[in-house]
């Protein structure tokens, strides 16, 4: 945790005297993700992403989960080894994490330059933003899970309890896997935290590929964020049937979530929420 938050002072105004008083803030640091590819006799490097993260000791299974949304490797052992790589700069010391990847795996940097665009431009280009996941999972999601209405109602609660940064700081987000043991039943399988809800999801994506947990079509996602284009894009490559969010989704969010059969929740509150996509999934 010293890595993930830091002190700083700051002025205090709450209707009275102004004050100095200490404050704990979440760490924002970068982190670049390079692959290792190529022959054993030939072997290549190319950095594939720079994010902007809290260090939480999660940085490997971010990697992963990020290899993995963004189609670049399909199982955990296209992966031969992953570490970090300092380039001789005390100040890039575990800022940059080098991913070496097993000789099979066949990269086509054109493709994948113009899948990040067209993610990024999905904005503007929302039907072709659809089509390029279609191109990666084009099976819709598949599950039988239903939950009823009292689960999600307790869920905030079930996850807070556990943001350990967040509560220290408020200022990260959580992604959090809950295993359904019956319709009203729900217990905490994974919790990642990080500044940037597709870092958290990306993290929590990564442990659950390391631990063989994949497909997720019989756990339930709860983040603390609004629902983006992203998000549901990442939901959708780990197989996750039923995604409840704080906050509201984006437009694009639920056609790519009504196009994959995704439940999805948003407003989540104790007492209400709203659903978007997928309601045969949820009991009253």
């Amino acid at each position: 945790m010293i890595n993930s938050i830091k002190s700083d002072t700051i002025i205090k105004f709450n209707g009275h005297e102004p004050f100095e008083k200490p404050d704990l803030v979440v760490v924002e640091e970068p982190l670049e993700i390079r692959i290792g590819y190529g022959a054993a006799d030939n072997r290549q490097q190319k950095s594939v992403s720079v994010t902007m993260r809290t260090p939480t000791g999660h940085d490997f299974e971010l990697a992963i989960g990020f290899l993995f949304t963004e189609n670049i490797i399909n199982r955990f052992n296209q992966i031969l080894s992953i570490h970090y790589c300092t380039d001789n700069q005390r100040q890039q010391q575990e800022n940059i994490v080098r991913v070496e990847l097993h000789p099979e795996v066949q990269l086509d940097f054109q493709k994948l330059e113009r899948y990040f665009y067209t993610s990024s431009s999905c904005g503007i280009c929302g039907k072709a933003s659809i089509e390029a996941i279609q191109v990666q999972c084009p099976v819709p999601v598949n599950s039988t899970l239903q939950v009823s209405s009292s689960l999600i109602y307790q869920l905030p609660n079930i996850v807070e309890e556990k943001q350990v940064f967040f509560k220290h700081t408020g200022g990260s987000h959580v992604a959090a896997l809950i295993r359904v043991a019956n319709t009203a039943t729900g217990s905490l399988l994974l919790l990642r935290e990080d500044i940037g809800r597709h870092n958290a999801l990306d993290k929590l994506i990564g442990a659950a590929l390391q631990q063989n947990l994949l497909p997720l079509s019989d756990t339930l996602l709860f983040m603390s964020s609004r629902a983006s284009f992203e998000l549901i894009q990442k939901a959708v490559t780990a197989g996750i049937s039923l995604m409840v969010c704080v906050g509201a989704p984006s437009s694009l969010a639920i056609e790519t979530a009504q196009a994959f059969g995704i439940t999805l929740i948003g407003f989540s509150k104790e007492h209400s929420f709203n659903i978007y996509s997928g309601s045969p999934k949820v009991i009253h």
